[in-house]
């Protein structure tokens, strides 16, 4: 039944008389006797009985309406909510952060999203590569953010790429190293407190291996977890060095607490983000807001 119908006998209904409901619907007064005998024929009822001047309803067109009042009250609150949703003032979407972009990217966008539209849910979560590609390809998360350079070739995912950030090693103020006259270390010197990292890359972690000449990479990292807070922590509080990308703790180098150390020989570290989501699939209206905040904060940092 055409939604438009339904509203054709409901206003008749209302107004109990051809020409003022044909005014209102901004219709002829014969294109509206055709849409009710069309009906009229689709229900195979007499739905209304003219009388002198009025339109009154059958006792069939009183239970057609009964139900056609309310078809036609969802139809416009499901217009409602699709300009609402349009418009990114109703709904909900989930994404995806990798550990660094989780550190410096999503606080600044979780405030921007709240202050824009905060009758939207967002739902961030967070993980390694692996972990949110799968989500994604479950369907839990519209898309990620995260490390893109050993997605999988035939993992049939769309890749917005973004901006390089610079990666380097650090540690806290009045550790050891800083004590020394030295202006620079070798990897030896470095990895001989411990290295700290989120999980890296196979790519750098074969080249770190390489530099240190180590057999398996299990002997890499001291600490290995993908909670950068935990890691900048136990930064802080103890002779370990951080490798992590400068923007996740540049608060920290700009307070003083960190500071970065140079090392000799060390295979340049860089990010190499990107915001992933199913080929094929469109993005929802905040998604797509969403993603865009992501691109301009990444390229501000």
């Amino acid at each position: 039944m055409d939604i438009r119908r339904l509203q054709h006998l409901v206003m008749l209904a209302d107004k109990a008389n051809y020409a003022r409901a044909a005014e209102q619907l901004h219709l002829s007064q014969p294109a509206l006797t055709r849409s009710v005998q069309a009906a009229e024929e689709e229900f195979a009822m007499k739905l209304f009985e003219r009388g002198a001047g009025e339109v009154r309803p059958t006792a069939a067109g009183q239970f057609v309406l009964e139900r056609a009042r309310e078809l036609v009250r969802q139809s416009r609150n499901l217009q409602r909510d699709v300009q609402l949703y349009r418009d990114r003032q109703m709904g909900d979407t989930a994404c995806g952060f990798g550990p660094f972009p989780a550190q410096f990217l999503l606080p600044p966008l979780l405030q921007q999203a709240r202050k824009a539209f905060a009758a939207v849910h967002v739902r961030a979560i967070m993980g390694n590569w692996q972990q949110l590609l799968q989500r994604l390809k479950d369907d839990e998360i519209e898309f990620f953010v995260a490390e893109t350079r050993e997605l999988p070739a035939g993992s049939d995912c769309t890749v917005r790429a973004l901006p390089a950030q610079p990666g380097g090693l650090y540690v806290r103020s009045g550790h050891p190293l800083l004590q020394s006259a030295q202006a620079d270390f070798t990897l030896t010197q470095l990895h001989a407190h411990g290295l700290a990292a989120v999980r890296l890359p196979q790519p750098v972690r074969e080249a770190l291996c390489s530099q240190l000449q180590l057999r398996h990479d299990k002997h890499l990292l001291a600490v290995e977890c993908d909670d950068v807070n935990s890691l900048i922590q136990l930064t802080l509080h103890t002779d370990t060095v951080l490798a992590a990308i400068e923007p996740a703790v540049r608060p920290w180098l700009q307070g003083g607490q960190l500071q970065a150390v140079r090392a000799r020989q060390v295979p340049a570290m860089a990010s190499s983000y990107g915001v992933v989501w199913q080929r094929g699939r469109s993005l929802s209206p905040m998604a797509q807001w969403l993603v865009q905040q992501v691109c301009e904060l990444a390229a501000q940092a």
